[in-house]
């Protein structure tokens, strides 16, 4: 009769233990499918795979003489009511840091927020081609009809040269698409409306 006692307590500790194995796999999961996306984005900044461009804080130190034709798109998804225009193209020489301006206006009756994805294409030109300054950094909030110069600050880099597949490029679109969002809150903001949910209770 013990012995049934023991294995009916031993059965349950099993199942608790598979319940928390479960429980502990799930949340794991969870939290890898929040941060896929941000590792993901980090990834493609570092290499430049699938066309991303990288983001620097210096303008290059060296300039070939060589030029690269750099042509733009302008793209918005069927949720953002704006009119977004690219800007026209450049031929710089490759490592000369040039800046250029894209334009988008709120053809909406409401303040709207935007942020903007893009990539290089072709693809294996991403790792070389080094941002300074862009929009797509940060969200972009326009007021009904209002319209922004939007500035792109870039370089490609002079490395681009050595590399066997893209040794002999000599064309580059940057591909801009925005797509609506919600604007950030202020941490202010946050921690004020927190602070009266927590006197509420």
């Amino acid at each position: 009769m013990g012995g049934g006692i023991q294995n009916g307590q031993t059965k349950r500790v099993s199942n608790a233990s598979i319940f928390a194995g479960c429980a502990v796999f799930v949340t794991c999961m969870v939290g890898a499918a929040y941060a896929s996306v941000p590792l993901y984005r980090l990834f493609c900044q570092v290499t430049g795979y699938n066309g991303t461009t990288q983001r620097v804080e210096q303008y290059s130190t060296t300039v070939l003489d060589r030029s690269m034709q750099i042509t733009f798109d302008a793209n918005i998804s069927s949720g953002l009511n704006w009119d977004f225009r690219a800007a026209k193209p450049v031929q710089p020489k490759i490592g000369e840091t040039v800046q250029v301006e894209f334009t988008a206006t709120n053809r909406s009756p409401v303040a709207t927020t935007g942020t903007a994805v893009f990539n290089v294409t072709p693809m294996e030109a991403g790792a070389y081609f080094n941002k300074v300054q862009c929009f797509c950094f940060t969200e972009q909030t326009l007021q009904p009809g209002q319209s922004v110069s939007m500035p792109v600050i870039f370089y490609i880099d002079p490395e681009i040269v050595k590399a066997e597949e893209t040794k002999n490029l000599r064309t580059l679109t940057l591909s801009y698409s925005f797509y609506p969002s919600e604007p950030s809150k202020p941490v202010a903001a946050v921690k004020k409306n927190g602070q009266e949910a927590d006197g509420k209770l």
